[in-house]
């Protein structure tokens, strides 16, 4: 008798010492596999920690290869959200109705700034290919401004006063047009730092512009080149923030290329602040190129401007373009005349 239950404890204590180690072997290959997920409860505090961190994560289970997708929200993604929603929409809304404001205040107290004389004479300012280049740039600029401004004020601003339906189709029509127009954007961008930054290097004439903060405040326009001081921080202002957006939005655009998740909300943060405040910048300069200064347009419309119009704003541009003109007279008249 005692045999036998000697032999029944030793059949009970193998089976489960047998039970034991058929539960801790699928348990220890589960952690090494995934050693940085697993949770060991014998564990130091920086384990303790990151089981406390995943108390703020919500996550599902899904069958696609992408695991990422299983995560429905991320302490990450909250304080992206408190961004997008509050924090952008106060960054954007300040900074273009601030500039706004102040523009027509300035309008209301200047004015135009009218040519004091016309010559009658023009000179060529731009070519037909910078205006194509520059018009198609703006075109796009536009375009995606107001796209771009409906992910941010459209729910809140528009939503309500179009409904749902309407809102819902214009929302993707926007979506369509400010991903495919930002091409020939980034096109537009690259073409114009091409073909003016040897006219836009800052030089001590511009030092002296913006003292006397171009002549908008009195006392005359200070001289200047092609390109005046403001002309030249619209310039780098198009040039630089058209690429921080057009870098960030192609992160956007082909997601999880070039980063992940944090890197992609990261990129949409600078993306939409880059674009913002690009949208106020150029508010400027639209004002400049045709309420603020009569005859400005015209070089942009048709390429000529006046002769006393260069001389009132860019009379140093003028006299290069008298020199070059003296020089290649007497060439052009040498060319002229027939052989004997």
């Amino acid at each position: 008798m005692t045999s036998m239950l000697a032999r029944a404890r030793f059949i009970i204590g193998a089976l489960m010492l047998v039970f034991a180690v058929a539960i801790a072997l699928p348990v220890s290959a589960q952690q090494a596999r995934n050693p940085d997920t697993s949770v060991n409860p014998t564990a130091s505090s920086v384990k303790e920690d990151q089981l406390f961190q995943e108390l703020n994560r919500i996550t599902g289970r899904c069958t696609i290869p992408d695991q990422k997708a299983c995560t429905i929200e991320q302490p990450a993604g909250r304080d992206w959200r408190v961004f997008h929603e509050v924090w952008l929409r106060w960054i954007g809304g300040v900074a273009i109705v601030v500039i706004f404001a102040l523009l027509v205040i300035f309008y209301l107290w200047r004015g135009t700034l009218r040519l004091e004389h016309r010559s009658g004479r023009t000179m060529l300012r731009f070519t037909a290919f910078e205006r194509f280049v520059h018009w198609m740039t703006a075109t796009c600029f536009i375009i995606l401004a107001i796209t771009g401004l409906n992910i941010t004020f459209g729910k809140p601003l528009l939503l309500p006063l179009i409904g749902a339906s309407a809102f819902s189709a214009w929302s993707e029509a926007a979506k369509y047009a400010h991903n495919f127009l930002s091409f020939p954007f980034t096109i537009g961008v690259v073409l114009m730092f091409l073909m003016w930054v040897a006219q836009n290097l800052p030089t001590s004439v511009d030092v002296e512009w913006f003292k006397r903060a171009g002549g908008m405040l009195g006392g005359g326009e200070p001289p200047a080149y092609k390109f005046n001081g403001g002309e030249k921080l619209i310039f780098w202002i198009v040039v630089i923030g058209g690429g921080a957006a057009a870098a960030t939005g192609y992160l956007l655009l082909f997601p999880f290329y070039g980063t992940g998740i944090v890197g992609m909300q990261t990129a949409q943060v600078v993306h939409s602040v880059v674009g913002v405040l690009y949208v106020a910048a150029m508010l400027v300069h639209i004002y400049m190129g045709t309420l603020g200064m009569e005859g400005a347009f015209e070089g942009m419309g048709t390429g000529e401007v006046d002769v006393d119009w260069a001389k009132q704003h860019h009379s140093l541009w003028l006299e290069e373009e008298m020199e070059k003109s003296r020089a290649d007279a007497p060439s052009s008249r040498h060319a002229a005349t027939p052989a004997e």
